[in-house]
């Protein structure tokens, strides 16, 4: 849906094998560490949140981030085997339990593999932030859904 801008983080190029086997990202049947790093708050849809644990990934070429997981073997923490094909990328949210990812086909509201024309660039800093889910809510209460927290920060 081009009308949407998701940030993703990119973790397989053309040619990568890229699979999810017990909560673990294998690429190129290399696997990434993950090195627990206390518990986080993970956002839902909603804008509410609940605590995660919070896991510093490292890919197998050394770079190093953090994630978020609500539980082991979730629905999607054990996936097929996808090689990226050509002229796109596989790309994977931070908070991997619910995020519309590549795991998640497209049909069921994931995003599928990048086509690499539709990548605009890289997400340094978020400079404001709204909960989408208070569209629903009356107007008057809208501007409760800026979450100030967010502003201005840098993205890791």
């Amino acid at each position: 849906d081009r009308s949407q801008a998701w940030v993703k983080r990119v973790v397989g190029l053309p040619g990568d094998r890229i699979q999810m086997r017990q909560g673990q990202l294998f690429i190129n049947d290399h696997a990434a560490s993950l090195k627990p790093d206390g518990i986080g708050e993970a956002e839902d849809d909603s804008g509410g949140s609940e605590p995660a644990y919070r896991f510093i990934e490292t890919l197998p070429g050394g770079v190093s981030h953090p994630i978020l997981k609500l539980h082991d073997n979730g629905r999607l923490d054990n996936t097929p085997e996808v090689t990226v094909p050509k002229g796109h990328l596989f790309v994977m949210g931070d908070h991997r339990a619910p995020s519309a990812d590549r795991r998640v086909a497209v049909r069921a509201g994931g995003v599928g593999l990048l086509p690499m024309d539709d990548l605009v660039g890289r997400a340094d800093a978020v400079v404001g932030s709204w909960d989408l889910g208070i569209r629903g809510q009356p107007v008057w209460t809208w501007l409760s859904g800026f979450r100030l927290a967010r502003f201005f920060t840098s993205v890791h």
